[in-house]
């Protein structure tokens, strides 16, 4: 089933990177408000979101169809996978990473993606001086991917101003929310 999705994965990436270029990565992208807005302000960038939940891409898709945005795509994928999958020619220049599950409970912390092994994996993805924006509102997240990000020697966070500020669903409904902006070393 993994190589299923795997080579589909690919097949699709392949179309949209049929030639060399850099792209901008929304993990988690969910119905696809953040990186819809995104693109509709940035039309000369490729814009990929992707998300685990196929429905929620379905929407996304409806979204980016009724916006007429060609340079947007949103795919369902495991975000280790879709990092594996991207051939070559593709170069991240920004992720978005944008309330991600907190996983609040001790034991489910291994589940969050911003882990070392996942930062080094995306780090190989990315070009030079690429930039990861973050964003929770669980302060107890913010505060280990701070961390995380600190003691990894390929990103280092930095005081960049997010590029587009844009309210999410999760950040209307959060009474606040922690955020910063990483560099690729």
């Amino acid at each position: 089933m993994i190589s299923a999705r795997r080579f589909a994965l690919i097949d699709q990436l392949n179309s949209i990177f049929s030639v060399s270029g850099n792209f901008v990565c929304e993990i988690g992208s969910g119905h696809g408000h953040f990186l819809t807005a995104y693109a509709q302000q940035h039309l000369d960038q490729v814009c990929v979101g992707i998300d685990i939940i196929g429905e929620r891409v379905e929407r996304a898709i409806r979204k980016r169809d009724r916006a007429r945005l060609g340079h947007l795509h949103f795919l369902h994928a495991e975000a280790r996978l879709f990092l594996n999958a991207l051939p070559p020619t593709a170069v991240i220049s920004r992720v978005f990473i944008l309330f991600p599950d907190p996983w609040p409970k001790t034991r489910h912390h291994k589940n969050r993606i911003l882990q070392r092994d996942f930062l080094t994996l995306l780090r190989s993805k990315v070009g030079t001086a690429a930039e990861l924006f973050f964003r929770t509102d669980h302060e107890a997240y913010f505060d280990q991917a701070s961390s995380t990000i600190n003691l990894h020697p390929q990103w280092e966070i930095t005081s960049g101003a997010w590029p587009f500020d844009f309210e999410t669903v999760f950040q209307q409904r959060a009474e606040s929310h922690f955020s910063f902006t990483a560099v690729a070393r």
